[in-house]
């Protein structure tokens, strides 16, 4: 019967030696989608501390439906700090060129991810998008108008739809949403503008693949891992395991839904 410690051995040699093609991970992971159809692409950051090493993951999703995987991710050495419009750019060049762009149905991002870098780069690209922008950006319509959101009196719940708006330097479509708390849910984006609250909705996916990762199934935040490219090969792990959880969950809920 092997010990213990010869296990734990072998699992230190992994991470010390083992050298992982992560664009080979990626093809993996999208071999558990479903072959047909545009995919959603869902980029987010997130970030735990394990004591004084601070973790800084930028990753995105692919997805279709009720099935996601992680496509792809970086770890950030910038001490929990936000990713930069080149960081994003860098993430989806690579997403590009796992997918083609033809499988690419439509990138979601929140507040953080704004610049007029990144937002042209994803127009410039044809790629459809959809993005959270925070209060104070200005909307330039066609007509010369210039609106502000501090300055609507919209009913909390009523949305305000706006087409060919110049925004951040870049011209798309709004969504806004007053909001019971006095904010604003405020998107921009390529898509369809009667489309643009419902897109979004799917941001929330990222989020789940978060929670399982970092507490409700992987624990990664509890990682005693604190290089950060041994723990970028743990959430490749992590990452396949969680896919082929998710993809048999699909299957076996597509069988007995008949």
């Amino acid at each position: 019967m092997t010990k213990q410690s010869s296990n734990e051995v072998r699992i230190q040699d992994f991470f010390r030696e083992v050298e992982i093609d992560y664009f080979f991970v990626a093809v993996l992971l999208v071999s558990l989608l479903p072959t047909k159809g545009k995919l959603r692409l869902c980029i987010d950051r997130t970030e735990w501390d394990f004591g004084s090493c601070q973790v800084n993951m930028l990753m995105v999703i692919a997805g279709k439906d009720s099935m996601q995987v992680p496509l792809y991710w970086e770890l950030l050495d910038n001490k929990s700090g936000n990713s930069s419009s080149q960081d994003r750019i860098d993430l989806i060049k690579l997403c590009l060129k796992i997918l083609g762009k033809k499988r690419i149905g439509l990138v979601i991002g929140d507040r953080e991810f704004v610049s007029h870098k990144w937002i042209k780069f994803l127009k410039d690209n044809d790629l459809l998008f959809v993005m959270r922008l925070p209060k104070p950006h200005l909307i330039h319509r066609l007509d010369g108008q210039e609106l502000s959101l501090q300055e609507l009196t919209l009913p909390a719940g009523q949305a305000l739809l706006l087409k060919d708006c110049l925004v951040d330097g870049v011209w798309g479509q709004v969504w806004v949403k007053a909001l019971a708390d006095g904010d604003f849910l405020f998107l921009f984006g390529t898509a369809r503008v009667d489309f643009l609250g419902q897109l979004y909705q799917r941001r929330w996916t990222i989020e789940t693949v978060f929670h399982t990762f970092k507490e409700r199934g992987f624990d990664l935040e509890k990682s005693h891992v604190k290089s950060l490219s041994k723990l970028k090969k743990l959430i490749a792990l992590v990452s396949i395991a969680y896919s082929m959880c998710i993809s048999m969950a699909c299957i076996y809920i597509k069988k007995y839904k008949r």
